[in-house]
């Protein structure tokens, strides 16, 4: 059984600047965070496919061939990482697009380390902890195994492609193992720019199923009225962030 109190809160930092890597680096490891550090966004990808999902990653803005935005949009096509970008970029147009695109909180350098740290503690409770190692591909249980970074699903040792909509909509799911997730919630992070409906959402329920053959256990439940509960064979200790 993985317990959320057992997870210490990984988190990776993206930044060109030396001096800014180690004043993070220092203040969130003073907190008790396990910290990873890049100067760039193909830098993080790379450590991402090598060790796994960080439960956050803070990212720079203006970065040398990839930006923030573009590491975002990566990011978002294996899973539902939470953001907050620390940039120097003080310009309404970018720091609008960022919070409502791509980041869970913005903030302008040169920063207060106190708030900095306040706003990590925010979203980590409000978003939620990846209750699973973070190796990649993360093992669920003794049947199921998925590489969010690959896009793979391994039920049986059978292996199943799935899509950037399919990854981001289990990571969720796995994020709050037990819970019933709310269908508003999941639709609000899932398609956020766009009215839809739940007959959406089944769907791409449906097709997760499809990979995950119930054989007596249904990994994803549904709860009519309400939303979907991930139901792992082996029981975890999940805490709500929603």
């Amino acid at each position: 059984m993985y317990k959320i109190d057992d997870i210490v809160p990984s988190i990776l930092v993206i930044d060109d600047s030396p001096e800014t890597l180690q004043i993070v680096r220092f203040a969130l490891r003073r907190t008790n965070y396990e910290v990873s550090t890049a100067v760039s966004g193909e830098e993080a990808l790379e450590m991402i496919r090598d060790r796994g999902l960080p439960h956050l990653v803070i990212c720079d803005l203006r970065m040398p061939r990839m930006d923030g935005f573009e590491l975002c949009r990566q990011l978002s096509r294996w899973a539902d990482i939470p953001v907050i970008m620390l940039t120097a970029v003080d310009e309404p147009d970018a720091i609008v697009e960022a919070l409502d695109q791509y980041a869970e909180d913005y903030i302008v350098k040169p920063f207060v380390v106190d708030e900095l740290l306040a706003r990590v503690k925010r979203v980590l409770k409000r978003i939620g902890i990846f209750p699973y190692p973070r190796e990649m591909p993360v093992a669920i249980d003794g049947l199921l195994r998925i590489d969010f970074p690959q896009r793979q699903l391994f039920y049986e040792g059978q292996e199943s492609v799935l899509t950037p909509t399919e990854a981001r909509l289990l990571y969720m799911l796995l994020r709050q193992p037990g819970q019933t997730i709310p269908y508003d919630y999941l639709l609000r992070r899932m398609w956020p720019h766009e009215m839809v409906f739940e007959d959406r959402l089944h769907v791409f329920v449906h097709r997760l199923r499809n990979k995950m053959p119930s054989n007596g256990h249904q990994y994803i439940a549904l709860e009519r009225g309400a939303g979907y509960r991930f139901d792992p064979c082996v029981a975890v200790e999940a805490h709500a962030g929603f």
